[in-house]
């Protein structure tokens, strides 16, 4: 569904990515794990158009969709969970989630009750602003304006970072929650072990390169993972 091929970015001249090749079918959830500055934040921000690729091809239902602007490749089907979550604080719940729908044509009732359906506080915090609410709360309200937008692939950036180890949990049922209900999802996560439980395959990122890739499980008891991230 989503492919990447030999993809590379700079910024300022340092090349954050170079020769990046990854791929994500339909249903499956593949997690992009890494160090702090391994490029995993630049990868997704190159999918979904915010940084621009000097080199390289990314293909969405096998439509080139490389250098695209943000908001067309949001309405091609994919939403963009941001590290911090990038919210407004003085703005609503509520308000949140229809930024999040300003991609879509007519009335968007639908699409909140299913929203309220997936984080039922939601509803009860709607007219509430942002800054009022706990961290896991709002990590719901960034998931929710992604999925505003009606999304077929949803990328994660380091969800369930600054958490609390219980809210975290939650956040990572929520992703799997997601999968289970027909969504494909990139996922960038800190905690390496989340990430791999809930992952179907995985990538290493390493100073902008791809240096290993598999099913999770091979990856979770693999040398490199093990004594980079696991602590082996």
């Amino acid at each position: 569904m989503l492919e990447v091929h030999s993809l590379a970015v700079s910024y300022r001249g340092v090349r954050a990515l170079q020769g990046v090749s990854l791929r994500v079918g339909e249903g499956e959830i593949v997690a992009v794990l890494g160090a702090n500055g391994a490029g995993k934040s630049t990868l997704l921000r190159a999918i979904s158009g915010l940084v621009r690729p000097h080199a390289g091809r990314i293909l969405f239902r096998d439509r080139e969709i490389t250098g695209a602007p943000p908001d067309r490749i949001v309405r091609m089907g994919i939403a963009h969970c941001p590290e911090g979550r990038q919210l407004f604080p003085e703005m609503s719940v509520e308000e949140h989630l229809q930024l999040g729908a300003y991609t879509r044509r007519g009335p968007v009732h639908e699409d909140l009750s299913r929203v309220f359906e997936l984080f039922p506080v939601l509803r009860a915090r709607r007219k509430q602003v942002v800054s009022s609410l706990s961290g896991g709360e709002q990590q719901m309200v960034a998931i929710a304006r992604a999925l505003m937008s009606d999304p077929r692939v949803l990328l994660f950036d380091e969800p369930t970072m600054g958490l609390a180890p219980q809210v975290a949990r939650e956040v990572a049922r929520t992703v799997q929650a997601l999968r289970d209900r027909g969504k494909t999802i990139l996922l960038v996560e800190q905690n390496v072990s989340t990430a791999l439980h809930l992952a179907d395959r995985g990538y290493v990122l390493e100073n902008g390169r791809i240096v290993a890739e598999g099913p999770a499980p091979q990856l979770a008891s693999s040398d490199l993972v093990k004594r980079a991230y696991l602590g082996g």
